[in-house]
């Protein structure tokens, strides 16, 4: 299982949000790219940033922040980024930024041949982000009113799924283990964990479960375990 630090940029600051309400923000560093580079320094293969910008607004204001990440850590770690990304403009764009992934959402559930297409350029990762199983849009600003387990069959060329339950994003609750479960049942396209890990024994029972990856935040920017401890608890805690 790959472990993916994760860093949410608004306003080009490091920020974290709690169940991805942008009124209960705290800001956890003025330099992402230094955080990008301690966690490639810790061993991180991959680095997870989110544009929360761009999530809510379509604007890609921090674009340049995430070329700048790509760029410092290139050699070390890949970038999966997600948030705004709804055109191929965006696809193309954050390809010749240096970016090895790209997570798509809101444009996914309206337009799932959008992943297809995208795909032709860059990885493509389907952000599923659910309140209760219903997919959240707009930066989880509003609902969908079709259910995550409903479209799992929609992008047969999508890379992986990002799941999301955005109740327990930033809550530091533990991740829904059998939400997960669920899903991976349902789908042989690798699955990415996302919400609610708070302690390395969350990551280990998601390496146990089977998950491709873990996406963690809040946990590591509050000191609950660093890079490297998580990435020691994986490799020490196998897989099924």
């Amino acid at each position: 299982m790959i472990v993916y630090p994760a860093i949410d940029v608004r306003g080009g600051q490091c920020v974290r949000l709690r169940q991805g309400d942008y009124a209960h923000e705290t800001v956890y560093g003025t330099d992402p790219v230094a955080v990008a580079v301690s966690f490639a320094d810790a061993g991180a293969e991959w680095i997870h940033v989110v544009d929360l910008d761009a999530a809510r607004s379509g604007e890609p204001t921090n674009r340049a922040v995430i070329g700048a990440i790509a760029d410092a850590v290139r050699g070390q770690a890949r970038v999966q980024t997600g948030g705004g990304v709804r055109t191929m403009a965006d696809v193309e764009a954050l390809a010749r930024a240096g970016v090895g992934r790209v997570v798509m959402g809101t444009a996914a559930v309206a337009h799932p041949e959008l992943v297809d297409e995208a795909s032709i350029f860059v990885a493509v990762a389907v952000g599923l982000d659910h309140r209760g199983g219903e997919l959240a849009v707009h930066g989880w600003t509003e609902g969908s009113g079709r259910q995550l387990v409903d479209v799992l069959d929609d992008y047969p060329q999508a890379d992986s799924f990002v799941v999301t339950e955005i109740g327990r994003d930033g809550m530091l609750t533990g991740p829904d283990l059998e939400g997960l479960e669920q899903v991976m049942a349902a789908t042989a396209i690798p699955v990415i964990a996302s919400g609610g890990i708070a302690t390395l024994d969350d990551l280990r029972a998601l390496a146990y479960l089977g998950v491709a990856g873990a996406i963690t935040g809040k946990a590591l920017y509050e000191g609950r375990f660093t890079v490297t401890e998580a990435l020691a608890a994986v490799a020490a805690g196998g897989g099924r």
